[in-house]
């Protein structure tokens, strides 16, 4: 049985979230999510969320609600998101609206002293990963959370020469995880791969608002950028 989670909560504004968050101050805070004009880099749309609402929650939201909001239905061409974003959840939506995505890349590393995840190749025909031994790790159960739990076998590990490169866990087996949307992911990776443009241009075009509100108004904010069709020329910036 798992534990609670320890939940902090403001005695003078229960509404606020304690944040905490790497090179960020630790404490109860707001985030302001918001939506700027391309062209005039007017703000035409403000969200809030507590501190402790991870930046990815509202997009799909906010996205929808720009759509429906500016009439992009049939016009919007590409969203470009920061690392951030980079969920199985928003990936298949952007993929089920067909929409052209770039998402920035997140450098992940192994566990010290453990080989990489990418060192194991999933066969999509027998749905299960081939290990740098070339034993297979078979699929096992789906967690609460959409994750696929693919294991080993513990008697081929325990004579492994790469054992100790590869688990500590004290049965000798190894457990890869793959999400059930983990195609959305892929799907959007190799777009991010050919989309580093559209990816600069929110360095490029939606900068101002949120330096103004940084440096004038004390304010922290996360940014992405959206395009629609060229027939209509007022590509946003939506809040995460």
């Amino acid at each position: 049985m798992e534990e609670p989670k320890e939940t902090k909560i403001s005695t003078t504004d229960p509404e606020s979230g304690y944040m905490v968050r790497d090179g960020k101050p630790e404490g109860f805070f707001y985030l302001d999510h918001r939506t700027v004009d391309h062209k005039y880099n007017i703000i035409t749309d403000v969200h809030i969320t507590a501190g402790n609402v991870h930046d990815s929650v509202p997009y799909v939201d906010r996205l929808e609600h720009i759509v429906q909001k500016f009439g992009f239905e049939n016009t919007l061409e590409a969203v470009a998101l920061d690392a951030g974003y980079f969920t199985s959840y928003i990936c298949k939506k952007l993929q089920d609206k067909k929409i052209y995505s770039v998402i920035g890349g997140r450098a992940f590393t192994p566990v010290r002293g453990l080989i990489g995840k990418w060192r194991f190749k999933y066969d999509a025909e027998k749905n299960v990963y081939i290990c740098p031994q070339k034993h297979e790790l078979k699929y096992s159960t789906t967690d609460h959370q959409g994750y696929r739990q693919y294991k080993s076998d513990p008697n081929h590990c325990a004579n492994c020469p790469l054992l100790r490169e590869c688990t500590r866990s004290k049965n000798k087996q190894k457990v890869i995880t793959r999400h059930v949307w983990h195609v959305s992911k892929e799907w959007v990776k190799q777009r991010s791969r050919s989309g580093k443009y559209l990816y600069r241009l929110r360095y490029r075009t939606v900068e101002r608002s949120f330096a103004d509100a940084k440096e004038l108004h004390g304010l922290h904010l996360n940014e992405l950028h959206i395009l629609p069709r060229k027939k209509r020329r007022l590509p946003v910036t939506l809040p995460a």
